[in-house]
Protein backbone atom coordinates (compact mmCIF):
# COMPACT_ATOMS: atom_id res chain seq x y z
CA UNK A 1 0.00 0.00 0.00
CA UNK A 2 1.48 3.67 -0.98
CA UNK A 3 2.40 5.73 2.15
CA UNK A 4 0.86 8.78 1.87
CA UNK A 5 3.55 11.73 1.01
CA UNK A 6 2.68 15.41 1.54
CA UNK A 7 4.57 18.19 -0.36
CA UNK A 8 7.89 18.48 1.82
CA UNK A 9 8.06 14.74 1.39
CA UNK A 10 7.93 14.91 -2.48
CA UNK A 11 10.22 18.18 -2.38
CA UNK A 12 12.53 15.81 -0.02
CA UNK A 13 11.98 12.64 -2.15
CA UNK A 14 12.55 14.86 -5.58
CA UNK A 15 15.33 16.73 -4.76
CA UNK A 16 17.15 13.22 -3.44
CA UNK A 17 16.38 11.62 -6.56
CA UNK A 18 18.10 14.24 -8.58
CA UNK A 19 21.26 14.09 -6.46
CA UNK A 20 21.72 12.14 -3.36
CA UNK A 21 24.61 13.68 -2.29
CA UNK A 22 22.95 16.72 -1.09
CA UNK A 23 23.53 18.08 2.17
CA UNK A 24 20.98 18.03 5.18
CA UNK A 25 21.16 22.22 5.09
CA UNK A 26 20.53 22.34 1.31
CA UNK A 27 17.41 20.19 1.64
CA UNK A 28 16.55 22.26 4.47
CA UNK A 29 16.75 25.62 2.35
CA UNK A 30 14.70 23.46 -0.27
CA UNK A 31 12.08 22.64 1.82
CA UNK A 32 11.91 25.67 4.15
CA UNK A 33 12.11 23.67 6.95
CA UNK A 34 14.84 23.69 9.61
CA UNK A 35 17.95 21.72 9.23
CA UNK A 36 16.61 19.51 12.36
CA UNK A 37 13.00 18.76 10.90
CA UNK A 38 14.56 17.87 7.71
CA UNK A 39 16.70 15.13 8.88
CA UNK A 40 13.66 13.91 10.70
CA UNK A 41 11.46 13.92 7.57
CA UNK A 42 14.14 12.07 5.79
CA UNK A 43 14.88 9.30 8.76
CA UNK A 44 10.97 8.76 8.74
CA UNK A 45 11.02 8.17 4.66
CA UNK A 46 14.01 6.18 5.72
CA UNK A 47 12.27 3.90 8.84
CA UNK A 48 9.13 3.73 6.49
CA UNK A 49 10.53 1.93 3.68
CA UNK A 50 9.87 4.57 0.66
CA UNK A 51 13.36 5.23 0.88
CA UNK A 52 15.22 2.30 0.78
CA UNK A 53 18.95 2.97 0.24
CA UNK A 54 21.13 6.31 -0.75
CA UNK A 55 23.52 4.93 -3.30
CA UNK A 56 25.99 6.16 -5.88
CA UNK A 57 25.47 5.73 -9.65
CA UNK A 58 28.28 4.16 -10.97
CA UNK A 59 29.11 3.63 -15.27
CA UNK A 60 30.09 0.19 -15.30
CA UNK A 61 32.36 0.53 -18.54
CA UNK A 62 34.22 3.43 -16.67
CA UNK A 63 34.73 0.95 -14.05
CA UNK A 64 35.93 -2.51 -15.91
CA UNK A 65 32.61 -3.82 -17.08
CA UNK A 66 32.74 -3.52 -21.13
CA UNK A 67 29.79 -5.88 -21.12
CA UNK A 68 26.28 -5.06 -20.10
CA UNK A 69 23.39 -7.62 -20.73
CA UNK A 70 20.35 -8.65 -20.34
CA UNK A 71 19.57 -12.10 -19.47
CA UNK A 72 15.95 -13.98 -19.98
CA UNK A 73 15.91 -16.94 -17.66
CA UNK A 74 13.07 -19.80 -17.87
CA UNK A 75 13.73 -22.32 -15.22
CA UNK A 76 13.32 -25.93 -15.94
CA UNK A 77 11.13 -26.55 -13.02
CA UNK A 78 8.53 -24.43 -11.18
CA UNK A 79 8.70 -25.41 -7.93
CA UNK A 80 9.73 -23.74 -4.48
CA UNK A 81 12.45 -25.94 -4.17
CA UNK A 82 14.22 -24.68 -7.42
CA UNK A 83 13.26 -21.16 -7.59
CA UNK A 84 15.31 -20.78 -4.09
CA UNK A 85 17.97 -22.63 -4.97
CA UNK A 86 17.68 -20.27 -8.25
CA UNK A 87 17.24 -17.28 -6.55
CA UNK A 88 20.45 -17.90 -3.91
CA UNK A 89 22.48 -18.35 -7.31
CA UNK A 90 21.42 -15.10 -8.73
CA UNK A 91 22.25 -13.37 -4.95
CA UNK A 92 25.73 -15.43 -5.18
CA UNK A 93 26.73 -13.80 -8.33
CA UNK A 94 28.51 -10.41 -8.33
CA UNK A 95 27.88 -10.44 -12.28
CA UNK A 96 23.92 -10.24 -11.48
CA UNK A 97 23.71 -6.24 -10.47
CA UNK A 98 19.60 -6.83 -11.33
CA UNK A 99 16.87 -9.30 -11.02
CA UNK A 100 13.59 -9.48 -11.16
CA UNK A 101 10.84 -12.41 -11.42
CA UNK A 102 8.71 -11.65 -13.97
CA UNK A 103 5.14 -12.95 -15.13
CA UNK A 104 4.99 -13.89 -19.14
CA UNK A 105 6.83 -16.39 -21.59
CA UNK A 106 10.64 -16.31 -19.39
CA UNK A 107 10.63 -16.85 -15.29
CA UNK A 108 13.05 -13.81 -14.79
CA UNK A 109 15.03 -10.87 -16.46
CA UNK A 110 18.73 -10.03 -15.19
CA UNK A 111 20.73 -7.18 -15.77
CA UNK A 112 24.49 -8.96 -16.05
CA UNK A 113 27.78 -7.00 -16.19
CA UNK A 114 30.92 -8.76 -17.07
CA UNK A 115 34.52 -7.55 -17.94
CA UNK A 116 35.02 -9.96 -20.65
CA UNK A 117 32.80 -12.85 -22.47
CA UNK A 118 35.00 -15.61 -20.24
CA UNK A 119 33.27 -14.07 -17.15
CA UNK A 120 30.02 -13.74 -18.59
CA UNK A 121 30.30 -17.53 -19.60
CA UNK A 122 30.78 -18.23 -15.94
CA UNK A 123 27.55 -16.35 -15.25
CA UNK A 124 25.28 -18.58 -17.76
CA UNK A 125 26.52 -21.58 -16.70
CA UNK A 126 26.53 -20.61 -13.25
CA UNK A 127 22.65 -20.07 -13.70
CA UNK A 128 22.36 -23.39 -16.20
CA UNK A 129 23.58 -25.69 -13.34
CA UNK A 130 21.19 -24.38 -11.21
CA UNK A 131 17.90 -24.74 -12.94
CA UNK A 132 18.34 -22.14 -15.83
CA UNK A 133 16.77 -24.04 -18.27
CA UNK A 134 17.06 -21.80 -21.43
CA UNK A 135 18.99 -18.31 -20.79
CA UNK A 136 18.53 -15.90 -23.68
CA UNK A 137 21.16 -13.32 -23.87
CA UNK A 138 20.55 -9.79 -25.03
CA UNK A 139 23.32 -7.04 -25.71
CA UNK A 140 23.30 -4.42 -24.34
CA UNK A 141 24.47 -1.40 -27.41
CA UNK A 142 23.54 2.04 -25.58
CA UNK A 143 21.91 3.58 -22.87
CA UNK A 144 18.80 5.64 -24.58
CA UNK A 145 17.21 6.34 -20.83
CA UNK A 146 19.18 5.83 -17.84
CA UNK A 147 17.44 4.83 -14.91
CA UNK A 148 15.26 8.06 -13.64
CA UNK A 149 13.06 9.78 -10.75
CA UNK A 150 9.77 8.31 -9.85
CA UNK A 151 6.93 11.00 -11.38
CA UNK A 152 5.85 11.53 -7.23
CA UNK A 153 2.72 13.62 -6.98
CA UNK A 154 0.50 14.16 -3.47
CA UNK A 155 -2.02 11.14 -3.25
CA UNK A 156 -5.38 12.44 -3.39
CA UNK A 157 -7.58 11.45 -0.36
CA UNK A 158 -9.96 9.34 -2.61
CA UNK A 159 -11.41 8.43 -6.12
CA UNK A 160 -10.26 11.69 -8.81
CA UNK A 161 -13.58 13.14 -8.78
CA UNK A 162 -14.68 13.32 -12.47
CA UNK A 163 -17.56 15.81 -13.65
CA UNK A 164 -20.46 13.88 -14.72
CA UNK A 165 -22.08 14.01 -18.23
CA UNK A 166 -25.63 14.95 -18.26
CA UNK A 167 -27.87 13.10 -20.33
CA UNK A 168 -29.93 15.18 -22.98
CA UNK A 169 -33.21 15.29 -22.46
CA UNK A 170 -35.42 13.98 -24.73
CA UNK A 171 -39.36 14.92 -25.56
CA UNK A 172 -42.16 12.95 -25.03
Amino acid sequence: MAISLDEVDIKLLTALQEDADRTNVELARLTGLSPAATLHRVRALKQSGVIRVISAQLDPAAVGFPLQVYVAATLARHDPRSSRIFDDQIRALPQIIAADNVAGETDYMLTVVARDVADLQYVLASLATRGGQRLVTYLRLAEIKPPSRLPLTPLSSGPAARPRRRRARTAD
